[in-house]
């Protein structure tokens, strides 16, 4: 018999390090402990090759998003409370964002998809689509699938309220608006500078 250290392993069952801790901690294999490292029995490992049979367990990053940021904290909580009720696997962490649904720089969006990206989390659940994102879900579904992750959504066909929808609208308007105004006030700038240049040759 021989003490596998945790990344021989995990090669051997062929799972993410993740997995391997969580069926550790849930008793599903034992675990010697030398220092501060794990190690696993190469007959353990063995026996749990063939009984799992390739199983892998679902490595839940749960993500709960309001739009405002703050007076939200219960739906937030109500998003969590509704995801965590049903969950079928190992919830590994709950990620959480008070940013509009259209903005991209989500910083908890962000650590969702770099917990994907690293392999610590392998299913993705929201309550509903737009709490993900208001547009480009589907390119997202397709990152997730890239790195072999799964989105599941509670309430497919359900929308979100009626208020935030139009405080969406707003952001959308404002961004377009902005860059916009950003785009005449440069013509503007360069229309004044071609007339100063004029003034001055003709006053030369």
């Amino acid at each position: 018999m021989e003490l596998l250290r945790l990344s021989k392993a995990v090669k051997c069952l062929g799972v993410h390090p993740v997995t391997l801790r969580f069926w550790a901690d849930s008793g599903k294999i034992s675990v010697t402990w030398i220092g501060r490292e794990r190690r696993f029995s190469s007959i353990d490992v063995e026996a749990l090759k063939v009984s799992t049979g390739g199983e892998c367990v679902r490595l839940e990053g749960l993500y709960v998003r309001v739009c405002g940021s703050s007076g939200q904290e219960s739906s937030l909580e109500a998003q969590e409370k509704e995801l965590r009720a049903t969950s079928t696997g190992e919830v590994v962490k709950v990620f959480r964002d008070r940013s509009s649904g259209l903005r991209e720089d989500r910083p908890g969006l962000s650590r969702l998809l770099r917990a994907v990206a690293d392999g610590s989390v392998t299913v993705v659940r929201v309550t509903h689509e737009d709490r993900l994102a208001r547009f480009g879900v589907g390119w997202l579904k397709h990152l997730l699938s890239v790195y072999g992750a799964n989105l599941e959504v509670l309430h497919p066909k359900k929308l979100g309220g009626r208020d935030e929808l139009l405080e969406d609208f707003g952001s959308l308007v404002t961004a377009f608006a902005g860059r916009l105004y950003g785009m005449r006030s440069a013509e503007n700038r360069r229309r004044l500078l071609a007339e100063s240049g004029q003034c001055g040759e003709r006053a030369a």
